[in-house]
């Protein structure tokens, strides 16, 4: 990532857009701004961003279609912005690809706290990049957090960079059961208010990817009231 982090803004509403990147670029961000999904797709192939924030209600393309487009070669951050009383939305969007999610209308420290909590996790990535790979023989998964792959009876699993931070750090933390809490917390730099569902959404997801999704769960187990944790080495 760059010394200052260049972010690609896709939102049709010019008012909203012109009061985000300007307040963005006030806190030190490199902006740019794009109307319409298919500018979008074009930026990302001649450019590189550190992070796409991308609403959802676009015209034409929408910016669900967008994500998925862009997933198939685009490896940086993806935050949707979300209509509040959608919720369907967040977890599309999340299922296609997105990293995170701030709801409509934007507030934008939230949005400025978010974009910072994703790239922490960028440095603490580097920081862990000597760290060793994770292997649970049991069930025959090996978690590379170098080269951040994943491989299951010797083939890979392919992840979003959020569903890999969210292994990684059950795999790390293993057999320790985290909450929502902890998870929300470690991974988007958030308490969980109760009703956020992003974590269930993902670990069902992940469990999905790994051919884990019938209980009795074999890699990621639940215990109710109390959280998630990972199959340990």
């Amino acid at each position: 990532m760059a010394s200052v982090p260049y972010i690609l803004l896709v939102e049709d509403d010019e008012r909203l857009a012109r009061l985000v990147s300007s307040f963005l670029e006030g806190q030190g961000f490199r902006v740019r701004t794009v109307g319409n999904g298919p500018d979008a797709l074009s930026s990302l192939q001649s450019e590189a961003p550190d992070c796409l924030v991308l609403d959802i209600l676009l015209p034409g393309m929408d910016g669900i279609e967008v994500c998925r487009r862009a997933r198939a070669s685009y490896s940086g951050w993806i935050l949707m912005l979300t209509a509040l009383d959608e919720d369907i939305h967040e977890v599309v969007a999340l299922d296609t690809g997105a990293d995170d999610y701030v709801t409509k209308p934007v507030r934008p420290q939230v949005l400025l706290s978010r974009l910072r909590a994703l790239f922490r996790r960028t440095s603490r990535d580097t920081r862990k990049s000597t760290q060793d790979a994770r292997w649970i023989p049991s069930v025959g998964l090996r978690i590379d957090g170098v080269l951040r792959t994943v491989n299951l009876a010797e083939s890979p699993v392919h992840l979003t960079d959020a569903e890999f931070d969210l292994l990684w750090l059950l795999a790390n933390r293993a057999p320790e059961v985290l909450s929502r809490d902890d998870l929300l917390s470690s991974l988007r730099g958030i308490e969980h208010d109760g009703l956020d569902r992003s974590i269930d959404m993902r670990i069902s997801k992940l469990r999905r990817k790994l051919g884990d999704e019938h209980p009795p769960h074999r890699i990621i187990k639940t215990v109710r009231g109390r959280g998630y944790f990972c199959t340990p080495e």
